[in-house]
């Protein structure tokens, strides 16, 4: 039997009923039973919903049927404000009223040039003054027609507030109702009038109602609340007599600059040793791939794609990089890819044990989420002022840059890969005499292997799209190319270095996610 009002029974119901909404009970006991009895529309009638609209939601908890009649109701509200103190067509009358003395200035003006015998000067003011009068006119008929508009707000917002309160009056009991049968599964669920709610429910009133009313009827709000609030709220008075806003962010701003001042200064060493660092990576893998001929890095990249991740790769590999080759991009992709590879390799390096350490330590976790979320949400652009301010311009800053805008993925996966390894798989390993490295080497990481796959693919991915933002600080390769495409609008070119940076991608994932399946299918 279905847990509904009617098969408890009419004096069952009236009990339940009566629990749940505490006043008004027998009320609601036979509006309930319409409802449940009714195939149809119920039409049941609720006069203190219709009465007072989101404030019997808010005392009843039906918090669904707040706010969707607090806009309603609201917007109904405005459409009555500017009917009856919107004062429509001030701005066309204010202009009309620019226009006049405007005119009168003309008109003076054509008077002193008539006194002082320069006709020629005068006919050109009269002439400005005619035609500003037939501006005047048609600004002046706009603030009529616009004035005339306020009987027709007035009767639309009349309109819509008496329908929204009928379909409140006969939508109440239905939502209330459904309210009711959540109340019998879950007695969690808010059940009689709360007097908290109320509160609260006047309090988003009198927060919401008072302020958008006064912003979408008063001409000129900015310039009342100026007056009103001392500067506080509005533009009227200028930011250097009240010091709010501006002057915080600027002030603010200005311990930035000497925050990162301070940090290059005393610091500089440990931002040299870094650069020097990703340099010395950077400088032997140009050295491999650039310095030797490019049959020889194109042979033996195509063997290493055979070999780790199958003959299809492989082909695809000897394609894309004959497409390199014979476009003439090959020495600019060879940078683009040691950028790449340094970049990604640096994030796998650093990131896969770091997502072990979040996905085995919640509290870890925990601490690190809202840095990663910083990381992956902040503008990628944003990323480079630090970068310049303590690493300069060149390759080794954008390879920073792109560490720090790729490596979150590739930490959150393996940490996702860590924490779904089964419970019950790694007590079955140490009931075998695990121990936690045995644990870690053979059973998690294995498990987990998927997901930091995917974390590896997509870090590799992330690291392509800042190969284009790093060339604005200097990173050179095919995102120097694309930045000049951009520049000069050259289509053409943007689009073939683009495929460029496509396959040169491309062929760094196959290669890894190749040698992953390939190795899956070898045990």
């Amino acid at each position: 039997m279905s847990d509904t009002g009617l098969e408890l029974g009419p004096k069952a119901l009236s009990s339940s009923v009566g629990d749940f909404a505490q006043e008004n009970s027998d009320y609601y006991s036979a509006e309930f039973a319409k409802i449940q009895g009714t195939t149809g529309f119920p039409w049941s009638w609720n006069t203190m919903a219709a009465v007072f609209g989101p404030l019997w939601g808010a005392a009843r908890g039906a918090w669904g049927f707040f706010w969707a009649f607090l806009v309603l109701e609201l917007f109904a509200l405005v459409q009555l404000g500017k009917g009856l103190w919107g004062e429509l067509g001030a701005d066309q009358l204010a202009r009309y009223e620019r226009l006049l003395t405007n005119i009168a200035t003309r008109e003076q003006q054509a008077q002193e040039a008539l006194a002082a015998g320069d006709t020629e000067t005068a006919e050109t003011a009269l002439s400005v003054a005619e035609n500003l009068k037939k501006v005047a006119e048609t600004a002046q008929a706009e603030a009529a027609a616009a004035a005339g508009e306020s009987t027709t707000y007035l009767l639309v917002g009349i309109g819509l507030l008496v329908f929204f309160k009928l379909v409140e009056g006969f939508y109440a009991n239905m939502v209330y109702e459904k309210q009711y049968l959540r109340w019998r599964a879950r007695p969690s669920v808010q059940s009689g009038l709360s007097r908290n709610g109320t509160i609260f429910g006047v309090f988003l009133l009198v927060a919401i109602w008072p302020l958008t009313l006064f912003r979408f009827t008063v001409t000129d709000p900015d310039a009342i609340l100026s007056r009103l609030t001392g500067g506080i709220f509005g533009g009227e008075i200028p930011i250097t007599e009240f010091p709010i806003g501006k002057e915080f962010f600027a002030s603010w701003a200005r311990l930035g600059d000497e925050g990162f001042d301070w940090l290059a200064i005393n610091f500089g060493n440990v931002f040299d040793g870094v650069t020097a660092a990703i340099r010395a990576v950077l400088d032997g893998l140009e050295v491999v791939l650039i310095e030797t001929p490019w049959p020889v890095v194109m042979v033996v990249i195509v063997v290493m794609a055979y070999r780790l991740a199958g003959p299809r790769v492989a082909i695809f590999t000897a394609a894309s990089l004959a497409y390199l080759a014979f476009m003439g991009l090959w020495e600019i992709s060879m940078i683009t890819v040691a950028l790449i590879g340094a970049g990604a390799a640096l994030c796998v390096i650093f990131g896969i044990p770091l997502g072990i350490w979040f996905g085995k330590s919640k509290r870890a976790y925990t601490f690190a989420e809202p840095v990663l979320d910083f990381m992956q949400t902040m503008p990628a652009f944003v990323y480079l002022i630090p970068i310049i301010a303590f690493f300069g311009t060149g390759k080794p800053p954008g390879v920073l840059a792109t560490i720090i805008f790729a490596m979150p993925p590739v930490i959150r996966l393996t940490a996702l890969g860590m924490r779904g390894v089964p419970e019950t798989t790694k007590e079955a390993a140490i009931a075998f005499g695990c121990s936690k490295w045995q644990l870690l080497r053979n059973v998690e990481i294995p498990l987990a292997m998927p997901s930091i796959m995917t974390g590896i693919n997509q870090t590799i991915l992330m690291s392509l799209s800042m190969v284009v933002i790093a060339s604005l600080i200097g990173a050179e390769g095919l995102g120097a190319l694309i930045l000049e495409a951009l520049h000069y609008a050259a289509k053409g070119q943007g689009i073939l270095g683009g495929l460029a940076i496509l396959v040169c991608a491309m062929v760094i994932d196959r290669i890894a996610q190749g040698m992953y399946r390939k190795k899956v299918a070898g045990d």
